[in-house]
């Protein structure tokens, strides 16, 4: 949704209307351990995927506010915040359409997008500037390009530090420029599209129906999201299966993200989060960018 800057404090809020708090565990007949659990106050609900020590201090909903502020000052003024919480707080910030950078065209543009990670998982947070193409509604994130993720440092209060955050995005803003740089030499590449898949995904085993199966539906559901794709934004029909790297990427990423099988209820947002530590994924973009 389209926020105001004054705004942000009550849709971080309210979209987060919880703390993680710390307890102590306790093994059979009550008996003390030197374990914390990590639970939500609202619902009681296990976060995490293990104890912590009691050394270790939960971040709160105004650390995760102190993150998204000062990563919307990179994009001055309104900006498009969607909030999400699964075992960590994310948030993916990005301007309004006013800052859409063109790319290819009128029909195939991107536009950036800082997603914010707070896990509570003992590692620092990180924010990674990625982008958001509408002609796919990909939300990808480029992670061997020089300048488009940053760590920040998981302390008691984020608060006081807000001075230094807003450096850190104003910083990160700058890998826009890197990441638009690499758009356009992926646009100026040809691949065979045949070939390139084959090298992501491999060959299924021949003696396994299932293995089988399971390859032809995915080449066939990568090719007609290229098809489709070039038809929505005007290119001509792929000659000899011959595309750009570009558009061999986002087929890749883009049927990690929307098409492919997810165990349980998976939101939108978590199928970003599960494309972008996608294995496929991650070798595409390493083949594509050699």
């Amino acid at each position: 949704m389209n926020v105001q800057v004054n705004d942000i404090k009550s849709v971080v809020e309210n979209a987060f209307d919880f703390n993680v708090e710390k307890w102590p565990l306790s093994a059979a007949d009550n008996m003390k351990t030197p374990y914390y659990g990590l639970f939500r106050d609202d619902n009681c609900e296990c976060v995490g995927n293990g104890s912590v020590s009691s050394r270790y201090h939960p971040h709160t909903t105004d650390d995760v506010l102190s993150l998204v502020e000062a990563a919307s000052e990179a994009f001055e003024g309104e900006v498009n915040l969607q909030c999400h919480f699964k075992n960590g707080h994310y948030v993916a910030v990005s301007p309004t359409n006013e800052h859409r950078i063109k790319v290819y065209g009128e029909k195939d543009t991107v536009f950036p997008q800082i997603v914010i990670s707070a896990g509570f998982d003992g590692r620092a947070f990180t924010a990674t500037m990625g982008y958001y193409r509408d002609l796919c509604q990909n939300l990808a994130m480029l992670e061997s390009v020089t300048g488009t993720s940053v760590k920040i440092r998981h302390t008691k209060s984020l608060r006081p530090k807000m001075n230094d955050l807003i450096q850190t995005f104003d910083n990160l803003k700058n890998g826009w420029n890197n990441l638009t740089e690499t758009i356009e030499h992926l646009q100026n590449r040809e691949v065979q599209l045949s070939e390139f898949l084959i090298d992501v995904y491999g060959t299924p085993e021949e003696d396994s129906k299932r293995s089988v199966t399971i390859h032809r539906n995915r080449i066939e559901a990568i090719f007609k999201r290229v098809t489709r794709e070039r038809w929505q934004s005007g290119r001509p029909a792929m000659n000899g299966f011959v595309v750009s790297a570009w558009e061999a990427y986002n087929a890749v990423q883009g049927f990690t993200q929307h098409d492919a099988s997810r165990k349980g209820n998976a939101t939108n947002f978590d199928r970003i989060l599960l494309a972008s530590r996608d294995k496929s994924v991650k070798l595409a973009e390493s083949l594509l960018l050699a």
